[in-house]
């Protein structure tokens, strides 16, 4: 099993009351609300920053994409 922690922080009335309003919903407590909350929110950016590292390794090995790349994907999806 994992280790937790706990932790605390502010949180405006309004969405302490809709992740109550929730949790309720799912017959689970605020604290697994907050943790699958967290859980997708690291997972996202965790993606989103090995892929921006990934794309600058490929930039400075001078790996860019020709101009007529470019074109052709502009063109598919300003052609949707």
């Amino acid at each position: 099993m994992k280790e937790k922690e706990t932790i605390s922080f502010r949180i405006d009335s309004s969405k302490k009351n809709s992740l109550d309003a929730i949790a309720e919903s799912l017959d689970r407590d605020r604290t697994f609300v907050i943790n699958e909350a967290i859980a997708h929110y690291v997972e996202i950016h965790e993606w989103q920053i090995s892929h921006i590292k990934k794309g600058v390794e490929q930039a400075n090995q001078g790996e860019f994409a020709t101009e007529e790349e470019i074109q052709s994907v502009l063109k598919k999806y300003l052609s949707a």
